[in-house]
């Protein structure tokens, strides 16, 4: 037996998360079996543990969308017994049982080894929000970063502090919007050398083009900061759109595309192919500074995760949460 947080749903709807033990033999099919070592807190977790269980796919079910830990048993010739692996994606979390647990059962396609120069805790502290910075990050590289500042929105969340260390690492000016004025000293450490408050990049405008300002951005909120934003890049530069937190809805015209040559670069971190994601996570291990990584983490334990997940659905954590399963 061993602990997990498991989700359950009554008859009349009404979701419950508690930690209790469970063994092997109810975790779903796979080819791989995982001692898992830690795990993180994402949006979709706080969905998935609250009220209604939100992208929960089946009950009971055990939620957390990535994981970090060694192979205890593989089906597979590409995994041995006490490899160190990562997942991330894969509707982990939602429709397959997911990291709030002590062991996971896995397809083998949907892990990546371990890179050296990371450890279990580290990358979990990177996690799929960490995870997803660098791909947004390799999307911009991948079609040019022009001069000047790169703007990364909801730089205080998951996504937009590692955005924010890694883009700095490579010697980049950042600017960093946050809606939270006491994160400025925090996003400052990470490398940002501009703080801008939300709502100065949020405010309406019937303008489709402004001062071309941002080089590049990753943007972590969609909606109208983000039409505000596509007016405000330079000619040919591009924005790695990753979040959904302002809306699906983009109020915007076509004008910065035709006019300004802008390019709008979807990031999705769910099923990206091995090679991407390998690439990604051996990014991560070179690039990312590990002293600004440790300063991204606030530890927690299984036992903390309602209250955890009920907390970043309200925008209340800041940084990486790392869960120790083991604890």
């Amino acid at each position: 037996m061993f602990n997990a947080l498991l989700v359950e749903k009554d008859d009349a709807g009404k979701t419950t998360a508690a930690v209790q033990p469970i063994s092997e033999d109810q975790l779903p099919e796979g080819d791989v079996l995982v001692d898992v070592a830690y795990s993180t807190v994402n949006y979709k977790d706080g969905l998935c543990i609250g009220p209604g269980g939100g992208l929960v796919r089946n009950y009971p079910h055990v939620p957390g969308i990535d994981f970090a830990g060694t192979v205890a048993a593989s089906d597979d010739p590409r995994y041995k017994i006490g490899d160190k692996v990562v997942l991330t994606g894969w509707r982990v979390g939602e429709a397959h049982w997911g990291g709030y647990a002590q062991k996971a059962r896995v397809k083998a396609d949907w892990l990546v080894p371990l890179p050296d120069g990371l450890d279990a805790r580290q990358a979990m502290a990177v996690g799929t929000a960490g995870f997803t910075a660098m791909l947004a990050v390799m999307a911009l590289e991948d079609h040019g970063i022009k001069d000047g500042p790169v703007l990364v929105t909801g730089a205080a969340g998951g996504v937009g502090s590692v955005a924010t260390a890694i883009l700095a690492q490579l010697g980049y000016e950042v600017a960093a919007v946050t809606g939270r004025p006491e994160t400025a000293d925090y996003l400052k450490g990470l490398g940002a050398t501009q703080i801008i408050p939300r709502d100065e990049i949020n405010e309406t405008t019937k303008r489709p083009l402004e001062g071309e300002t941002w080089g590049g951005c990753v943007d972590a909120v969609g909606g109208a900061m983000l039409a505000r934003v596509l007016g405000q890049m330079k000619y040919g530069a591009s924005v790695a759109a990753v979040g959904l937190a302002g809306g699906a809805g983009l109020p915007a015209t076509v004008i910065p595309f035709l006019l300004r040559g802008v390019n709008m670069l979807g990031i999705d971190s769910v099923m990206q192919p091995y090679e991407n994601r390998l690439r990604a996570w051996e990014r991560i291990a070179s690039d990312l500074p590990m002293d600004k990584l440790e300063a991204m983490i606030k530890p927690a334990t299984l036992s903390d995760l309602p209250q955890l997940g009920a907390d970043i659905l309200k925008g209340q954590v800041q940084g990486r949460v790392v869960v120790d399963v083991n604890q």
